[in-house]
């Protein structure tokens, strides 16, 4: 059963530059293994617009409750390529309240733009 669905789209170029003018906001949105490749490189601003934009798909899935915090959703991609979601604090908490069990995730980015959707099943 869904629980819920969340979507959102991110400006990359606008990402890029509210990163750039606020050095520490990547830390609180973002883990460190989310921000790297595994080969140690920064991930690309177009990558990281697409992890934003799943994590606000993910709190619009949980129904857009206040005090849920960025770095308790984690995107990581499976060797497969198919991004995943992990789930830990404020968000499995309210995850739970909803009886979710499983996510699924789509990440584009084109045209300038990332975008995310993220179903929350039950």
């Amino acid at each position: 059963m869904i629980i819920g669905v969340g979507i959102d789209v991110a400006e990359i170029e606008r990402f890029g530059a509210a990163l750039e003018r606020t050095p520490q906001l990547a830390g609180r949105l973002f883990l460190e293994r989310e921000l790297t490749l595994p080969s140690g490189e920064r991930r690309g601003i177009a990558s990281l617009a697409a992890r934003f934009a799943a994590k606000e798909a993910v709190a619009k899935a949980l129904g857009a409750p206040g005090g849920l915090h960025w770095a308790d959703a984690e995107v990581y991609v499976e060797e497969s390529g198919q991004p995943r979601l992990r789930v830990r604090g404020t968000v499995a908490a309210r995850a739970a309240e909803l009886g979710v069990r499983h996510w699924h995730v789509s990440l584009s980015h084109d045209a300038g733009v990332a975008s995310a959707v993220v179903i929350a099943e039950g």
